[in-house]
């Protein structure tokens, strides 16, 4: 195997570098647009994105909220495309590299960034009970878009990848 995976399954690239491309642009609107519109005493209105409450929770003080929140939410998934991209165009995909990627994806899979942020916005929307209400906004919808397309292209690249490292070890 000498070539890349998007060389090897050209009537799929485009597919791929598709959803890869609109994932990414999805996940930077979710990052930085209105997520929600917190009201509070029915009169003061406070709208946010996931970028601007993460920076909020490090002004607060909250730096681990801070750090899980950055990390998990924010960095996590953005390394995840790059790392996609990069695998799915690196020059040389050896049986190794196809092993260890799938490796990589198995273990990732376990921190998915829709998780850990549905359960932040769990906890923020019963925190504020009866003194606040919410309304969402198109960026988390956005944010929501971008994991799914991300967990699709994923799964579309691990079982392209190990069905090259199942024709390798027949070879």
């Amino acid at each position: 195997m000498s070539s890349n995976l998007s060389s090897r399954h050209q009537q799929i690239s485009t597919l791929i570098l598709s959803l890869l491309l609109l994932s990414s642009a999805m996940l930077l609107v979710g990052i930085f647009a209105p997520m929600m519109t917190l009201t509070k005493f029915v009169w003061i209105d406070n709208s946010f994105s996931l970028f601007a409450g993460t920076l909020q929770l490090f002004i607060d003080g909250q730096y681990f909220l801070f750090i899980i929140l950055l990390t998990f939410s924010i960095l996590l998934p953005v390394a995840k495309l790059i790392l996609l991209l990069r695998f799915w165009y690196a020059d040389s995909s050896s049986c190794d590299q196809l092993q260890n990627f799938m490796s990589w994806i198995s273990h990732y899979g376990k921190w998915s960034m829709l998780d850990v942020f549905v359960v932040a916005l769990l906890l923020v929307i019963v925190k504020l009970g009866a003194l606040a209400s919410v309304q969402v906004h198109y960026g988390i919808y956005m944010y929501a878009g971008a994991g799914l397309l991300i967990m699709l292209a994923t799964t579309i690249i691990s079982s392209i990848a190990k069905k090259d490292i199942e024709n390798s070890l027949e070879s």
